[in-house]
């Protein structure tokens, strides 16, 4: 166990309905099982009175936790920087309410930032945990979908954003970066959630990186579990989340590049293009002689990925030239 040097890891959640209760019991004892002794949760409960009250008697056990219930701003972005104001922690930490971290999260993350004054922004694996095992066929190369990552990196190494499930920054990031856009991110996620864009951790990302000089890393000992739903691989929910991945992915590029931001910022999707072009795509050729049924649904995937997230990126161009 590292020496904690009275440094406080905090975690912020957001939820909004009583229908997650079950994934954020199994949130929470992810919570009570972490080796890092110095943690505080901040619970944010969005316009709903009744999860507020469910969260408190549910969580009375968790040491440190703070539950907020938050009926004005509506929206993600709004409620984790709630949670952010509310926080005391030199590390501000953000999960989903139906994620499951690994034991050793909070204390890898610690010595993460502990041996590195330059990381500003830290992040590690998401792996899918599937609502069924039979879910598993699933293209790796779109885990991006479901807010999980597709890395097959085994050390660290920087990166331009992480993703909210799994992602945490130190206090200063908030001092010089400012806080989640609320003109980006989702207002009530799930089955029938309104999403704006993907965005929210990418522009601030990238904000806190120009303001401070500093690096986000990701790490392969930060890791967690995502829940992943039986609707999640519904054909309209992928369409629809692929969809505003392009729009997102057009709009982060015209903030940034508008602002004289040299970086090139799709580098990251342009590797993964690379990589279904050179690899999925033969792999799921190879499998229509060893499981063509397999292959089909990887294929159609693949195909509806594809042609949603280039009619949402050139949409995005369209109304707004």
């Amino acid at each position: 166990m590292v020496d904690n040097g009275n440094k406080t890891f905090s975690i912020v959640v957001t939820s909004y309905t009583t229908e997650n209760l079950d994934d954020i019991r199994d949130l929470f004892e992810s919570i009570k099982a972490q080796t890092y002794p110095d943690i505080e949760t901040v619970f944010v409960a969005e316009r709903s009175r009744e999860l507020y009250e469910e969260v408190k008697v549910i969580g009375r056990d968790i040491p440190n936790l703070k539950v907020i219930y938050k009926n004005d701003e509506p929206g993600i972005s709004a409620a984790r920087n709630q949670g952010v104001k509310e926080a005391k922690g030199e590390i501000i930490a953000f999960t989903d309410d139906d994620a499951v971290l690994h034991p050793q999260w909070a204390e890898e993350s610690v010595k993460a930032y502990a041996n590195d004054d330059l990381i500003i922004g830290l992040t590690g694996p998401i792996l899918p945990q599937w609502e069924d095992p039979s879910m598993a066929w699933f293209p790796k190369e779109f885990y991006w979908i479901f807010a999980c990552t597709y890395y097959d990196w085994d050390e660290p190494r920087e990166v331009r954003n992480g993703y909210g499930t799994n992602i945490s920054f130190r206090r200063e990031a908030f001092e010089n970066g400012g806080l989640f856009s609320t003109y980006l991110g989702s207002e009530r996620g799930g089955e029938k959630g309104q999403q704006k864009t993907t965005a929210e951790e990418m522009e601030l990302s990238l904000r806190v990186r120009q303001k401070t000089g500093k690096r986000i890393v990701y790490d392969p000992n930060v890791g967690i579990r995502h829940k992943v739903h039986r609707f999640r691989l519904s054909g309209n929910y992928v369409r629809k989340r692929a969809f505003i991945e392009g729009c997102s992915k057009m709009l982060i590029r015209k903030m940034f590049n508008n602002n004289g931001n040299k970086e090139a910022l799709l580098n990251t999707e342009y590797a993964l293009l690379r990589r279904i072009i050179l690899q999925l795509f033969p792999n799921i050729m190879k499998g229509f002689f060893t499981n063509p049924i397999i292959a089909w649904r990887r294929f159609y995937v693949t195909a509806t990925v594809l042609t949603a997230v280039a009619a949402g990126y050139y949409s995005y161009i369209f109304k707004n030239p």
